[in-house]
Order: structure tokens, then C-alpha cells, then sequence
């Protein structure tokens, strides 16, 4: 049995498993997104803007700031101690500044809001490196499929094999 981990810990492994396994995510964010704290329930993030996050306008594109919805959506699902995720029912963005350009950071935090045996609710909010309120946005997870493959395990226990993050980042 694999050990518990502490919440930051077990979400950083998640994301590893993110960048492992999925298409989109290593392309899109590679070593440029990471987990700077998680809590149970709560999970911060930043993004180093590259070009390839940006539109034509030279900003941060608005499909950079969805897909940090769905994938802070998850990784606050995962806050909760499930190492499955779910999968998105609903995802809205709302933009309400730029978000930065390239050689800028965005920070997001995502927060599990409720879970439930069937739905969880996530919120997540961004701020551009000016500190001011930028995006925000909401996504529901379907997440029956995630309990059902947490049995037998506890919560924050990841599954045997899985690769688990260094302890601390800096």
C-alpha cells in the first residue's frame, strides 16, 4: 500500500500524472505550470507565459486561461484526496483584464467548492502579475468513476506504481 500523503504532496503528484499520461497538457504547459501550494480543498498555481500561451494580440490567450480551468478544476478535485479526477461536465470562463504576456506569470487558485458522490464544484480565480483580478472561472466534474476507483484506498493515498512528486519544491 502506497504511503498517505500530505495534500501539496499528493496534488503534485497528480499533476505529474497529468503531464505523464495526458496529450494536452505537457504540449500546452509543459515545465511552465506549477502547483505553488495546495491545501485540502484549495490549490495555487502559476503559469510562466510563453509564446505559445499567447494570441495574436501578444497576450495570453483565452484558451490557455479555459484549459488552466480545467486542469486547476482537477488538480482542486484532487485537493480533496483523489487521485482520480473526474471528468468535466461543465467548464464557463469569465475574462475580465489581460492575463500578462510572454515572460509574465498568471497565478490561479483553484478551490473545490463541494463534492458530492456524483458532482464535484470548482471555482478558480486569476490574478496577472500585477496582482488584479483577470479571469475567473467554474467547472463541474463528473466524479462518480473517481470514488469508485478510490476504494479500498484512503484519501491522499495514491495508487501503487504511480510516481510521486519530490517532497518539496522550492
Amino acid at each position: 500500500m502506497a504511503p498517505k500523503l500530505p495534500p501539496a504532496r499528493f496534488v503534485r503528484s497528480v499533476l505529474k500524472s497529468f503531464m505523464a499520461e495526458s496529450g494536452l497538457e505537457p504540449r500546452l504547459f509543459g515545465p511552465h505550470l506549477r502547483v505553488t501550494n495546495a491545501i485540502e480543498g484549495k490549490v495555487d498555481f502559476e503559469l510562466d507565459i510563453t509564446k505559445d500561451h499567447t494570441n495574436r494580440l501578444k497576450i495570453i490567450h483565452g484558451g490557455t486561461i479555459a484549459s488552466m480551468v480545467d486542469l486547476g478544476g482537477s488538480l482542486a478535485v484532487a485537493s480533496k484526496g483523489l487521485y482520480a479526477t473526474g471528468v468535466s461536465t461543465d467548464l464557463n470562463v469569465t475574462y475580465l483584464s489581460s492575463g500578462g504576456k510572454v515572460g509574465e506569470k498568471i497565478s490561479g487558485t483553484a478551490v473545490c467548492e463541494k463534492i458530492g458522490k456524483t458532482l464535484a464544484y470548482t471555482t478558480v480565480t486569476f490574478r496577472n502579475q500585477k496582482g488584479e483580478l483577470c479571469a475567473r472561472g467554474s467547472h463541474t466534474k463528473y466524479v462518480t468513476n473517481a470514488w469508485n476507483s478510490q476504494k479500498g484506498a484512503e484519501l491522499f493515498e495514491p495508487p501503487e506504481g504511480v510516481v510521486i512528486a519530490e517532497d518539496d519544491v522550492e
